[in-house]
């Protein structure tokens, strides 16, 4: 049971992830992913909109062609 709370954020996750047109939108996206996957998950909050930031930046720039522009 305790696999339900992580696919749950991570379909929450994906669900708003290689969003934004700028760098900036990107990270805030990936960062307000991250903190509701963390929430979901019971983790820390901090950490979670951190690494979401960074990986949905990192997603969109080795990506273009997937990310909305």
């Amino acid at each position: 049971m305790r696999f339900l709370p992580f696919a749950g954020a991570a379909a929450l996750a994906m669900a708003l992830a290689a969003c934004g047109d700028t760098v900036t939108e990107q990270a805030l996206f990936g960062g307000a992913a991250g903190v509701g996957a963390a929430a979901v998950t019971g983790g820390d909050p901090l950490v979670g909109g951190v690494v979401g930031a960074g990986g949905n930046v990192a997603f969109c720039q080795l990506n273009p062609h997937r990310c909305l522009r």
